[in-house]
Parts: structure tokens; C-alpha cells; sequence
């Protein structure tokens, strides 16, 4: 990495020559807002935040502080889950707040081009008029913008049916470390040479900074209606997940809550969930009448052969989206029975969804902080939420030991790290479990590609050699390596 400006006063004195004064953010009382995404348990200020206005003043700032060699952090709304937007002490964050504007709606194509910094559901609701919408959908759509979804590869609850933002993003137009513009992908099905679209989706902004975006439209469906299902045991709902898939079944969403994530949802919104039950599934199917009256019905009697207590089918667009008010409010409920919550990310195969709670039962009594558990059923994606105080130094500690306890046990099952929220600082540390020495060299070698001197977003998703060997030794533990069957470095 190359080194930094000698002094905070000369970046902002380069950087005032290319903005605005307005544009430019650098005492304490202006920048201590950016010190954090949705991960509040990390904080930093940065040196100073840019809002450029115009792609002229995107591409300038990057050339000032590539120049200096000054990091830059780029931010959208700040709603991710990882610490992937917090800042670098050094470092200019690239709010790309002010990009807000969708700049074509094309319906016969079923596409949309919009900048980074527009919302998610503004895509859908936009599209609407024309019978379209924007598919994947994060709980945080409301709020969440397209450039951040890119960044960390966003799913939803209806990612099982229709993909992550990878599956329904066609070009991403933006600017290198350097300043130079880049694109990726095009508006054809394919492009040609290496998919360097894929790549750059879920990069976290280490590669490029994303500036507009192309977007893929699907037709809303004719009918939707959602099953919401009771189970009075754990192992029951995690089979009966594995269970309509193996059906050949694809539902729209599947997702599951278990019994305090229930409470904490009901008593927020009042979906008019079971509060006796120790898991709940949403079932979710959509299309045709025809279809969705055949599909619910498979559904039901492959729930009800799982052992379901209770099944609850919507019978109108108000109580199916009743129904998955709890579950789009899970996060907000936490925030309500608990000063703080880390919510984890990590991925396990679907056969093994209850061993996976049950495992996170035992280690709530082992770190003495709870833990309340929704999950993208239908692809295995996990979000165990672990409430604690992020003013007691040993709580946090405690949390932090919980969630790598969490993603490590997900990785001896079978599963990864992440699905969607992306690593950040948050699962550094449990990179070093998943990837090898020799993996993490690749992808610092991808990095150096984009960005040679290491300025885009540094100290972020990909763990140092000296990082994992420091972990390496941590994980020995009364003598005994946890999961002795991973590669240590």
C-alpha cells in the first residue's frame, strides 16, 4: 500500500479544490454520523466524508486520493451488517447518497437503470405502473440503496425463487482506485471473456466504486398467498424445510423463526403468530391462481406430514403481507428487548438446520448472552441475532466469541461464513477458518489487480497471513484444536 499524505490538512486542502464546500465534511460533529454501518459495536471516524454530487466529482476525488494515497471507504445508506462502510482513520469516506436518481425504465426490456445510492424498494415501486418489480428484497428495502446491495450481494426473503442481487443485475458502471471508469457486464445475456460481473457483485467495495446500475425487472405475480405453519420442535421444522424441497417444490420464500425471535416479532407488529410454537415457517408461493392453489396445497401436506401443529394459509394481500410483517420486522423487534444485537450470516446445507440451533441453544448457556434465531430457511441462510450491551466491554467480548463460535460451526457443517451480509471486519477472523493461506493469496491477488496501491475500502474481507496465524493460535483450546478437521495455518 502506498504510504499516506503527510497530513489530514493536505488531503482536505486537495480535496476542497474538487468540491464544493458544502461537499466536504471533516470536524468531528460532521463525520462522527459515518462512523459505522448497521454494525454498531465497531466504530471509527473517518479523516473526512466526500458527497460529491456529479460522476465528475466521484472521479476526481478518487484521483486526489489515489494520488496521495489516501483510503477511501465508499458508503451507500449505511444499513449493512458487517462494519463493511466503516471508516478508515486516515480515510475519506465516498458517501454516495446524493446518486439517487433512476435514469431509465425500460418495460419491454424488463430492465432499469438507476444510480448507486436509490433505494431498493424505490426500483419496485417505480416499476409498478408496469407490472413490474425489482425482486431481491433485504429487510432493510426500505431504507437500503442498489449500490450497497451490489456491494455485499443482497438477498431476501424471496431469494430462494428469484436469486441474490448476483442473479438479477445485468451492468454495474462505476470507477476504479484510480479514477478511471470501469464497466462490468452489458445488456446482453452474456458477455464476453472472464464474468468479471459476478466478480465485482459482493466485492464490498474493494474493487470498483459503483456509480449506476442495471437492473433486472420481473412481472408481478397474478396471486400470492403465504403458509404460515407451527411446529412444537425444532428438528420438526428444520426437516420439513428439507422436506419441500426434496418435494420438488421451489417456494416463493421460506423462511423460519424460533420461539423468542416469535415473541419479540409479535409483540412489535402483532402478525398474529404462535407464540406456543418453537419454530414458525413462512411458506410462500406465487404465480397463476391455478399454481399457487396447487402449490399451496402440496406445501401443506408435506408440512402437515413433518409434523406441523398448525398451518394458517392467507386468504388476502392483507393478512399475507400481516403474515410477513414479523419476519421484515425481526431485526427492529430485537432492537426493542435489547440495547444491542450482532447479527450473524453464515450459511449451513438445509438438512442440518436444526442441529445448527440446537448447537446455538447450548452455546447461548456457554457465553450467557441470548440469542434469537430467523433464518432464509429455503437456502440454509442463517441470521442468529445475540443481544447484548455493547457498553460492557465483557459483553461484547462474550458476543464476540459467540458469533465466531456461530460461523465456525456452520463451516464444520458444511456451510460458509456468509450468505449476504458480507464479511467486512466483522468475520475477518473467521475467514482464516473457511480459506486457506494460500486461498486468501488469490483473492489479495484479485485486489491487487483492481487496486494495486490498497486504497478501495482496506483492512476488510480478506485476512492477512499474520491475522490467521494469530487466530490460528487462539483457537487452541485446552489443549485441543476446535474442528481439527479445517485447515490451520
Amino acid at each position: 500500500m502506498a504510504a499516506l499524505a503527510s497530513a489530514p490538512a493536505e488531503t482536505l486542502a486537495a480535496l476542497r479544490r474538487v468540491l464544493p464546500a458544502h461537499a466536504l465534511l471533516s470536524q468531528p460533529e460532521d463525520t462522527t454520523p459515518y462512523e459505522c454501518d448497521g454494525l454498531t459495536a465497531y466504530r471509527q471516524r473517518p479523516m473526512a466524508v466526500a458527497l460529491p454530487e456529479t460522476y465528475e466529482q466521484v472521479q476526481a476525488v478518487l484521483k486526489t486520493c489515489h494520488a496521495l494515497g489516501v483510503p477511501v471507504v465508499a458508503r451507500g445508506a449505511g444499513t449493512g451488517l458487517s462494519g463493511g462502510a466503516m471508516p478508515h482513520a486516515q480515510g475519506v469516506t465516498l458517501s454516495m447518497a446524493k446518486f439517487n436518481k433512476i435514469l431509465r425504465m425500460d418495460p419491454v426490456s424488463r430492465t432499469a437503470v438507476v444510480q448507486c445510492g436509490v433505494r431498493n424498494l424505490a426500483i419496485s415501486e417505480a416499476a409498478a405502473p408496469h407490472g413490474l418489480y425489482y425482486a431481491p428484497d433485504p429487510s432493510s428495502q426500505i431504507a437500503c440503496t442498489i449500490g450497497g446491495n451490489v456491494a455485499e450481494n443482497s438477498g431476501g426473503v424471496h431469494c430462494l425463487k428469484y436469486g441474490l442481487t448476483v442473479h438479477n443485475v445485468l451492468q454495474i458502471s462505476g470507477f476504479t482506485a484510480e479514477g478511471e471508469p470501469v464497466s462490468f457486464g452489458g445488456s446482453a445475456l452474456d458477455s464476453p471473456g472472464l464474468d468479471l460481473l459476478a466478480l465485482a457483485i459482493g466485492s464490498e467495495g474493494m474493487l470498483a466504486v459503483a456509480t449506476e446500475v442495471t437492473v433486472r425487472l420481473v412481472p408481478k405475480p397474478m396471486l400470492a398467498r403465504c403458509i404460515m405453519a407451527s411446529f412444537d420442535d425444532m428438528r420438526k421444522a428444520g426437516d420439513a424445510v428439507a422436506a419441500v424441497i426434496a418435494a420438488g417444490i421451489i417456494p416463493a420464500g421460506l423462511e423460519m423463526m424460533d420461539k423468542p425471535m416469535t415473541a419479540a416479532v409479535e409483540d412489535f407488529v402483532r402478525a398474529g403468530y404462535d407464540l406456543t410454537a418453537e419454530a414458525i415457517l413462512l411458506c410462500e408461493s406465487d404465480g397463476t391462481p391455478e399454481e399457487v392453489e396447487e402449490e399451496i396445497g402440496r406445501m401443506s401436506d408435506v408440512l402437515r406430514g413433518c409434523g406441523a401443529t398448525a398451518i394458517a394459509v392467507s386468504q388476502n394481500e392483507a393478512e399475507r403481507l400481516r403474515f410477513w410483517s414479523g419476519r421484515k420486522n425481526a431485526f427492529p423487534a430485537s432492537g426493542r428487548i435489547s440495547p444491542d444485537y450482532m447479527c450473524m450470516d453464515s450459511t449451513i446445507p438445509r438438512k442440518q438446520l436444526a442441529d445448527i440451533l440446537l448447537a446455538i441453544a447450548e452455546m447461548e448457556k456457554k457465553y450467557g448472552l441470548r440469542c434469537a434465531n430467523v433464518f432464509h430457511a429455503g437456502d440454509g441462510n442463517l441470521h442468529p441475532l445475540i443481544l447484548f450491551d455493547a457498553n460492557d466491554p465483557d459483553q461484547l467480548h462474550r458476543c464476540e466469541l459467540f458469533g465466531a463460535d456461530i460461523l465456525e460451526t456452520s463451516v464444520a457443517m458444511g456451510g460458509t461464513v456468509t450468505g449476504e451480509h458480507g464479511v467486512g471486519v466483522e468475520k475477518l477472523n473467521s475467514m482464516c477458518v473457511q480459506f486457506s493461506a494460500e486461498e486468501n493469496a488469490q483473492m489479495f491477488g484479485i485486489k491487487h489487480a483492481f487496486d494495486p496501491k490498497g486504497l478501495l475500502n482496506p483492512g476488510k474481507v480478506i485476512p492477512t497471513l499474520n491475522r490467521c496465524a494469530e487466530y490460528g493460535k487462539m483457537l487452541v483450546r485446552g489443549g485441543k484444536i476446535a474442528h481439527p478437521d479445517l485447515p490451520r495455518f
